[in-house]
């Protein structure tokens, strides 16, 4: 059997929870994370109840934060006319900075080995990996998992095609208090140029982030700017925004947001989450589909680690045979939701469909969602 560490890069959901799996398996496992836990990040903060049996595998109990049982969605058109339906499967709402930092500790538990540091570069050669630190040296892996998210300097490094095309979009997330809000909801508002979903997490702060195109968004000189001029234009945002007491005492942002198509391996690193191929916000289900994908991952790593006959071309082979069977319809349904949605004559003609025909909601919400993982 293998037994040649495996190199992890990036601390955020599919990182840890891939270093969990494996290092419960007795692996040698690294994770290169340049932050400290606990920490806020932009995030929708809704996951879906589909993970919860897979982490009960790896003894981690979510309702141990005590999270938001969330099963109703609220969505609005940017006129605010609202259809309200029940979750086909429901979530949970956790704010990333109590979650990752209950996987970290859980990795910790696990044996993970943690390096605060900087992955500047990663290597492969003769059947080996080299990353290189920006502060702590280099290393040797035998498997490498990129679990950085969205958008990151070593994506120019490896020469992944959509870090080249330029993307129009930024993200703002913020946590707010308001009294009346209920706990089992989750709200999906549109707005022109965007969208934006409110929930509770386990602390019943609510969370509020939305997704925002460059141009809609560069006329305002910043994020308050910008709410008090166009997310208001939406009645239900007006609503919540006029009652509701803002936590942080600056919203934070992420720009460079990119949708376009991602690798799921490249240069034989195996790529999860955000790394992997990043959902539409409105589809609410990315925290899984990371969670998932460390899942996957693990299970194909297992695989290789195992068996001397099961070489690295099979171990990437069943990663992205597996994740393309989970993710891909899924990705598709993302941008042909964020199409109609941003337009307003489409948006306008579903919400009417919509109204007049409810039960097709819960039926898109699902195209998004997977089964119960186990």
């Amino acid at each position: 059997m293998k037994k040649k560490p495996i190199g992890i890069i990036g601390g955020g959901l599919s990182g840890l929870v891939a270093a969990i799996h494996l290092s419960k398996n007795n692996l040698p496992v690294t994770v290169f994370e340049k932050d400290t836990y606990p920490n806020h990040k932009v995030c929708g903060e809704y996951v879906s109840l589909e993970i919860v049996p897979y982490l009960k595998q790896l003894d981690i109990h979510l309702s141990d934060l005590k999270p938001a049982s969330i099963d109703k969605l609220q969505f609005s058109d940017a006129s605010g006319k609202i259809v309200n339906t029940k979750l086909p499967l429901g979530g949970l709402g956790i704010s990333r900075y109590a979650l990752d930092e209950f996987l970290y500790q859980k990795a910790i538990a696990s044996g993970v080995n943690f390096i605060q540091a900087l992955v500047t570069d990663v290597n492969y050669n003769d059947d080996e990996f080299e990353l290189t630190t920006n502060q702590k040296g280099s290393f040797q892996f035998q498997v490498v998992l990129g679990a950085y998210g969205k958008r990151s300097l070593l994506d120019k490094k490896l020469d992944r095609q959509f870090i080249e095309q330029k993307s129009g979009w930024l993200a703002i997330k913020g946590h707010y208090k308001k009294d009346d809000f209920p706990d089992n909801l989750v709200m999906l508002h549109n707005f022109k140029g965007g969208y934006c979903g409110l929930s509770k997490t386990e602390t019943g702060a609510i969370n509020v982030c939305y997704l925002a195109s460059y141009n809609s968004f560069k006329k305002h000189k910043d994020p308050i700017s910008f709410k008090n001029e166009v997310l208001i234009e939406n009645p239900q945002l007006r609503d919540f925004f006029q009652d509701a007491t803002p936590l942080f005492e600056k919203d934070l942002s992420i720009a460079q947001i990119s949708f376009e198509k991602k690798s799921s391996i490249q240069d034989h690193i195996l790529m999860l989450g955000d790394a992997a191929g990043l959902i539409h916000p409105l589809s609410g289900n990315g925290m899984a589909m990371a969670i998932h994908s460390a899942k996957i991952a693990s299970g194909a790593i297992l695989n290789y680690y195992k068996d001397d006959c099961y070489s690295r071309k099979a171990m990437e082979k069943e990663y992205q045979k597996k994740w393309k069977e989970q993710f891909s319809s899924r990705l598709q349904m993302g941008h042909i939701l964020q199409r109609i949605l941003l337009n307003p004559n489409l948006s306008n003609f579903v919400q009417r469909i919509i109204s007049s025909f409810p039960f097709l909601l819960p039926k898109i919400i699902s195209r998004t969602h997977g089964k119960p993982i186990v």
